[in-house]
């Protein structure tokens, strides 16, 4: 099993604070997002990007990282992980995370699942469990991430816990911190899962608000536009205003989780200039320079 920096991954000093992270997430998340990107191993970068905020996103899972990061591993070491895993009492005793098949936080290596388990019953491998010591009859607690999309419309979700698969039911617009049991799935009663959101490329959750930032060419913020917008429901059009600035928010009501009332989606625009790629797009912005000169910064 190979040590992943994570800290690489997303381009940032460990020294990092939970803002720069969360800004390096979402950027590279909409770089190699496959429905964007055509380049070739945009998926695995993808995937790699979204494991990597996985990690450092939960103050928890960084310290426990950053445990093991500081024995001096680089990328690509062999890392082999003690028996009962690596310790460190990430989320106590009887307490470990499960990603709910097919979400966002779904399919991550074996050096993450080793930190932090994935599906694994308490007791066993990894940061959630005390290895070597059956705890006291009782209901068992877990963790479960849960992808915006499943929380949006509701329905069946696959998880693995101790080599089995149970289908588990996620009603819509569930809230984080709230309870499902699972009666007798537990290792000495039932299993308690806690719901949690799992972490979205396109998307950030406020109460029952998702905030998306949405990227503008100049023309489009100067002259307005019609812009296909993705929403947890589906893609929606949004009309620009003209004249409109970097950080202005729009909003998509009702767009937003369900519940009594409904969130909404705000759509933050951020102005890009894009990169020219023939003489002709380097042209068009030397005509643009001409035609504003240098006072655009004072109008």
């Amino acid at each position: 099993m190979q040590f992943k920096d994570y800290y690489d991954t997303l381009g940032v000093e460990p020294s990092a604070g939970e803002a720069e992270i969360k800004t390096a997430y979402r950027r590279l998340a909409r770089k190699y997002h496959p429905d964007v990107s055509k380049e070739a191993g945009a998926e695995d970068k993808f995937k790699a990007v979204n494991e990597a905020y996985e990690a450092l996103r939960d103050p928890q899972k960084r310290a426990a990282y950053d445990q093991l990061r500081a024995r001096g591993y680089r990328p690509g070491d062999e890392v082999q992980p003690p028996p009962g895993g690596f310790g460190g009492g990430y989320g106590g005793p009887d307490f470990d995370e499960i990603f709910a098949g097919g979400g966002a936080g779904g399919g991550f290596s074996d050096f993450f699942e080793s930190l932090f388990g994935r599906g694994r019953g308490p007791g066993g491998p990894g940061f959630g469990g005390a290895a070597g010591r059956a705890p006291p009859r009782g209901d068992s607690r877990a963790k479960l991430a849960v992808a915006l999309e499943t929380v949006y419309e509701g329905g069946m979700v696959r998880i693995s816990v101790n080599d089995r698969t149970l289908e588990v039911r996620i009603p819509k617009g569930i809230k984080p911190g709230q309870m499902i049991r699972l009666a007798g799935q537990g290792t000495h009663g039932d299993l308690l899962l806690e719901i949690e959101y799992a972490a979205h490329p396109q998307f950030e959750v406020d109460g029952r608000n998702v905030i998306h930032v949405l990227a503008l060419a100049p023309w489009e913020a100067a002259l307005g536009a019609t812009i296909g917008v993705p929403t947890l429901g589906g893609e929606v059009e949004l009309k620009i205003p003209p004249n409109s600035e970097a950080g202005r928010k729009l909003r998509l009501r009702g767009r937003g989780l369900p519940g009594t009332p409904a969130g909404d989606q705000i759509v933050e625009l951020e102005v890009l200039a894009p990169r020219p790629q023939d003489e002709a797009q380097h042209e068009a912005y030397e005509r643009m320079r001409d035609a504003f000169g240098d006072d655009w910064r004072r109008a």
